[in-house]
Order: C-alpha cells, then sequence, then structure tokens
C-alpha cells in the first residue's frame, strides 16, 4: 500500500502551526491548511504548493463536514495546533471563558477527530499540541490550565480507542516556547510593571534547565520525527519538549 501523502493541520496560521505546515510541505507532503481567517491561509498557501487552505472554525461543528469534504486520499497526520484566545485566573476569568477554552481545545479536537477519521489508516498519526500548563498548573491561567489537563485525559482515551486499528496518537506538550505571541506579553508586561523586558525574559528562562526556551523549528522537528514508522512505539505517551521546565519524576 503506498503511504498517504496527505495531511491536515489545524490552527494552521498560528506560529506554530505555521512551522509546522511549511514543515511538512517541504518534505513534500501535501497539507490542508485549516484556520479561520481566509487572508492569512492565503498568505501561508503561497509559500508552498503543497499547502492547501481550507477556512473553518474548529470551535463550530461546521467544520467536521467543511474539513472532511476537503479529504480526497487517506490522511497520514491531523495535527490539531489551535491556540486559546483566553486568559485570567480563577479570580479573574469571566467564567463562561471557561467553556470556550474547553469548547476549542476539547470540542475543536473532537470535531477534527470526527473530519478526518473516515481517512484513517494503518499507520496514520493524531497529534495534538497540549500545553503543559494541563501538567502543572500555574495560578493565573484557568482556562489553558482546565482545557489541557482535560485534552492530556482525551487523548489517552482516543489512544485506547485507536490503537487497536493502528491510528497512533501523540500528545506534545511544550512549555513556554519563544514565539511572537510570547514576546508581544512579555512586551505588555514591561510596559504595564516598568519593568525590563531582559528581566521577564530571564524568569522564563530560569524555569528551564537548558537556559533557554525551545523554538519553533524544535517543535516542528519533534512533529516531523512522528512521521517515521518508529514513531508508532510513542503511541498514547505525552512528549514533553520544555528544556526541562518539568523536574518531576513522574
Amino acid at each position: 500500500m503506498t503511504t498517504p501523502d496527505l495531511c491536515v493541520v489545524d490552527g494552521a496560521t498560528g506560529a506554530m502551526g505555521t512551522e509546522i505546515t511549511l514543515r511538512l510541505a517541504r518534505r513534500g507532503l501535501r497539507v490542508l491548511a485549516v484556520a479561520r481567517s481566509t487572508e492569512d491561509l492565503e498568505k501561508l498557501a503561497a509559500a508552498e504548493d503543497l499547502i492547501s487552505p481550507c477556512v473553518a472554525d474548529i470551535a463550530d461543528d461546521s467544520a467536521i463536514e467543511t474539513i472532511s469534504a476537503r479529504l480526497d486520499s487517506p490522511v497520514r497526520m491531523a495535527l490539531f495546533a489551535a491556540g486559546l484566545p483566553v486568559r485570567g485566573s480563577a479570580d479573574t476569568i469571566p467564567p463562561g471563558d471557561l467553556a470556550v477554552a474547553v469548547n476549542i481545545k476539547v470540542g475543536g479536537l473532537v470535531r477534527l477527530l470526527h473530519a478526518v477519521r473516515d481517512q484513517f489508516v494503518d499507520g496514520s498519526r493524531f497529534v495534538t499540541i497540549a500545553g503543559s500548563l494541563g501538567l502543572e498548573p500555574g495560578p493565573l491561567d484557568a482556562a489553558p490550565g482546565t482545557a489541557n489537563a482535560a485534552v492530556f485525559n482525551l487523548m489517552r482515551q482516543l489512544s485506547a480507542l485507536y490503537g487497536p486499528r493502528g491510528v497512533t496518537k501523540h500528545t506534545i506538550a511544550p512549555g513556554p516556547v519563544d514565539t511572537p505571541r510570547l514576546r508581544a506579553f512579555i512586551e505588555t508586561e514591561a510596559t504595564e510593571t516598568g519593568r525590563d523586558p531582559e528581566q521577564i525574559w530571564e524568569r522564563y528562562r530560569a524555569k528551564t534547565t537548558l537556559g533557554r526556551l525551545p523554538t519553533l523549528e524544535e517543535i516542528g522537528w519533534i512533529v516531523e520525527t512522528l512521521l517515521a514508522p518508529e514513531a508508532a512505539v510513542l503511541h498514547g505517551s505525552v512528549i514533553n519538549v520544555d528544556a526541562g521546565t518539568r523536574r518531576g519524576i513522574s
């Protein structure tokens, strides 16, 4: 049987999604890039001929049919990389924003699954990016901590459901990653607090044992590695790519 050459990336226009989408296309794989912004998708598709834009909102059930209608062959990898637009501690977050977070990260993951599952074959990969706050929650991140904890649970369920069919499930858990979004957060914090941005960067770096944050290129490399046949042995696991942020033995 010929190895499928089609990948699906939801959240394709975010910093991490863009890196992954471009990396897969440059490897010679066709990529269906899913996101909400037509303009951003067109820019991404213009960068590589093998990228096809698919405008869909993964927070809405209509995305299932929109994505599935674009699949014309078995899916080698489907990856969920949608980010969250909500922030705040349990003291400050509007309670309804917790539902928004779960709808995107958990409901969106299931919507992507429903869109691609009929095109899974033996050796297909289903991958999600789940923030490490779901494993080690902080006091100021109620939405990502709660939603990502649910993602880890859901992916374990899916590994038991799909593993016997030869479809492997992989959860990638980066800590903070050096992205334009994080840099913007740091600049905002520096402006609001009057602190030197370098001091804020050092706070992030100090949490790692590598002495620096992971890069987008390194996250993309991890995803690309999962295409190898030998990566099936990582089925059901959580792959920590956090430069040594997590130090507990568990």
